[in-house]
C-alpha cells in the first residue's frame, strides 16, 4: 500500500484551506460537523449492506467511501493520521485484552 490515504487527508485539508467551487469537499465543509457525521453514518451503512450481500468490489468501493468520509471528518476535527496510527499502534500492544472491549460489543 502506498501513502494513498495520507495523500487524500493532503488533499482534504488543502480543500479546507483553499475552497475549490463545486467540490464536493467543500460542501461538507460548508455543511458542517452534523453533515459529515450523516455521511459517515450513511457510508457505514453501506459498508455493512455490501459486506453482507458479499460482493467484494462493492465492499471495497463503500469502505473506500467510507474512509473519505472518515478523513474530512479528521480534518474537520484537526485530528491527523499519524495520531490515528499511534493510536492503533498503542491498541496493537494491546492485543488479545478482552477488557478493552465495551459491553455491548460482547454479544456480537
Amino acid at each position: 500500500m502506498d501513502d494513498c490515504i495520507l495523500n487524500l487527508y493532503e488533499t482534504i485539508l488543502d480543500r479546507r484551506e483553499n475552497p475549490v467551487e463545486n467540490s464536493y469537499t467543500k460542501y461538507l465543509f460548508d455543511k458542517g460537523l452534523d453533515k459529515i457525521l450523516k455521511k459517515i453514518g450513511e457510508e457505514t451503512a453501506e459498508v455493512v449492506i455490501a459486506a453482507k450481500n458479499g460482493v467484494k468490489q462493492d465492499t471495497i468501493g463503500e469502505i473506500a467511501d467510507l474512509t473519505y468520509h472518515v478523513l474530512v471528518l479528521m480534518a474537520q476535527q484537526g485530528i491527523s493520521p499519524q495520531e490515528v496510527a499511534d493510536a492503533l499502534n498503542e491498541r496493537h500492544k494491546k492485543s488479545g485484552n478482552l477488557k478493552t472491549f465495551h459491553k455491548t460489543d460482547k454479544n456480537t
